[in-house]
């Protein structure tokens, strides 16, 4: 435990950046999640909506410090590729 007020003070700061970090990140996996059960039984139309959430998710966090926006970017366009893909065939 640190001893000097502005030590503790990090601290206290960065068990919430942590927290508020993790809630993004489980919001992002949670959509990512719903879009690839859509893209499971086959359901194109879900898919697409599904996507657009994840897009909108991905774009608001990226523009945060909690995911940098070339990440947000690869998962977007690998996403896409399986929807693409699902609309395909």
């Amino acid at each position: 435990m640190p001893n000097i007020d502005s030590a503790k003070k990090r601290m206290r700061q960065d068990k919430k950046r942590h927290a508020r970090n993790k809630w993004r990140k489980q919001r992002v996996r949670e959509q990512i999640k719903t879009f690839l059960e859509a893209l499971r039984v086959k359901d194109v139309s879900a898919a697409e909506t599904e996507y657009k959430k994840v897009c909108s998710i991905l774009d608001k966090v990226s523009s945060t410090s909690t995911m940098h926006k070339n990440t947000a970017a690869r998962k977007k366009s690998r996403l896409a590729a399986r929807l693409n893909s699902l609309k395909a065939a």
